[in-house]
C-alpha cells in the first residue's frame, strides 16, 4: 500500500509539474484555471487528465479535436513517479524524503522549461535556495546535507562562479555566454549540498554538454555560437554527483 501511495503521489505531482512547464514560461498561474487542450483550447475534463492512464486510454489524442498530445506529458509523469519511488526506497518516511521530493520536482520543472524555452524561472530557483539553506538547521538529516555554514558558502560560491564566467566572457566577447538562471541553479545545488558539490557538478555538466554538442559541431548542424540550455546538464551532473559521490571523491583524490 505504501508503494501504491507513492506511485499515485508521484503521478499527481508529475501532472502538476506539467502544468508548471506549460504555464510558467507564459507567466500564467499554476494554481488557477482548468487544463485545456493546447490545440483546440477546449477544457480537459478530470477523467481525461489522469496521469499516464488518460494519455494511453485516449490513444495520445485530445478527445475533442483528435490532435496528438505531446508525449512529454507522459514522460514527465513517469520520471516523477520513478523519482518518488527511488527516494522513498532510499530514505523511507522521513524529512529527507520530503525534501528530496520537493527538490526532484523543482529539478524536473526546470529541466523541461530550460530545454524548450532556454529560461530557468526564478519562481522555482528562489524558493529552492531558501529551502536549501533553511533545511540545514534541521536536526537528524542525512549526512549528504551540509550544516548551515557550508550550505551558505556553497550557495554563494555556486552563484559567484557562474556569474564570474558570465562577466569575463562578456568582457572578452562583448556578449552573454550563459544566463544568470544557470548561476541561480548552481546556487541551489550549493545551498542543498554544500561547497564540495560545486566543482564536481561543474565538471560533470560541462563534460556531458561537450560530449553531446561536439558531434553536432562536427556535422555542422550547430555552431559555436548556437544557444544551448545548460540547466539540464547541471541537473544531470548533480544527479550523477549524488549517486556516485563517494566513488567520484575517491577517483579525484
Amino acid at each position: 500500500m505504501d508503494l501504491l501511495f507513492i506511485i499515485i503521489l508521484g503521478g499527481l505531482w508529475g501532472s502538476f509539474a506539467n502544468v508548471c512547464i506549460v504555464r510558467l514560461p507564459k507567466d500564467k498561474s499554476v494554481v488557477a484555471g482548468r487544463s485545456i487542450c493546447p490545440k483546440c483550447r477546449k477544457q480537459i475534463k478530470w477523467h481525461d487528465n489522469i496521469p499516464i492512464f488518460s494519455y494511453f486510454f485516449l490513444g495520445g489524442k485530445c478527445r475533442k479535436c483528435k490532435k496528438k498530445i505531446s508525449f512529454r506529458y507522459v514522460l514527465v509523469e513517469t520520471i516523477s513517479i520513478f523519482s518518488f519511488l527511488f527516494i522513498y526506497l532510499l530514505y523511507g518516511i522521513s524529512i529527507t524524503t520530503l525534501l528530496f521530493f520537493i527538490l526532484s520536482l523543482g529539478f524536473l520543472i526546470i529541466f523541461f522549461i530550460d530545454l524548450e524555452h532556454f529560461i530557468i524561472p526564478n519562481v522555482i530557483t528562489y524558493p529552492l535556495m531558501v529551502l536549501g539553506f533553511l533545511k540545514s538547521f534541521l536536526p537528524n538529516l542525512d549526512s549528504i546535507f551540509p550544516y548551515y555554514v557550508l550550505s551558505l558558502i556553497g550557495g554563494i560560491f555556486g552563484y559567484a562562479i557562474i556569474w564570474g564566467i558570465i562577466y569575463f566572457y562578456k568582457q572578452i566577447k562583448n556578449k552573454e555566454g550563459m544566463g544568470l538562471g544557470d548561476a541561480k541553479l548552481l546556487a541551489v545545488i550549493g545551498f542543498w549540498f554544500g561547497l564540495d558539490a560545486i566543482p564536481f557538478v561543474i565538471f560533470l555538466s560541462s563534460a556531458i554538454a561537450l560530449l553531446l554538442v561536439v558531434p553536432d559541431l562536427i556535422k555542422k548542424t550547430k555552431k559555436m555560437s548556437t544557444q544551448i540550455p545548460f540547466g539540464p546538464y547541471i541537473i544531470v551532473g548533480n544527479l550523477i554527483f549524488l549517486l556516485l559521490e563517494k566513488q567520484l571523491q575517491f577517483f579525484i583524490l
